[in-house]
């Protein structure tokens, strides 16, 4: 089963927002910020052709990023509300370990392991099978 994290702690829904914020903050600035510079020029007669038809493509543009960061944040509240639609699985707690089923387990190194590993003797490459004792002394015995 395989469990979603939830909506809070998924960092591409935060990436999602914060980077809607960011647009539509950055958006306004450049927006305002021209089209403030292109209405001062024009009242005072001082406005040049690089002051109004650059100023107008960059009020262009605030705009766009306005309006990217207005969707950024609509799909993210599309996505918070359909992540609310759907069911969370329930995960019920294991039930208790008895203490009989935690003795039957085998533990690597436990001493029920190597009780329950015959070692009395040893099987050759060839078949043959020899005693436990014939072992080399390098190889360690359990």
């Amino acid at each position: 089963m395989t469990v979603h994290p939830r909506l809070v702690r998924s960092v591409p829904f935060w990436i999602l927002i914060v980077g809607s914020a960011a647009a539509i903050g950055g958006g306004a600035y450049v927006l305002v910020d021209k089209l403030g510079t292109m209405e001062t020029t024009i009242l005072d007669g001082t406005a040049t052709g690089v002051d109004v038809y650059v100023g107008q493509v960059w009020g262009v543009f605030g705009g766009i990023l306005v309006g990217a960061g207005v969707i950024g944040l609509a799909l993210a509240l599309a996505v918070a509300s359909a992540r609310a639609l759907v069911p969370r699985p329930v995960v019920e707690s294991p039930a208790p370990v008895e203490q009989s089923d935690v003795a039957a387990e085998t533990v690597p190194g436990s001493p029920i392991e190597t009780s329950a590993v015959d070692t009395s003797a040893t099987t050759t490459p060839s078949g043959a099978e020899s005693p436990a004792s014939e072992a080399p002394a390098d190889v360690p015995q359990r």
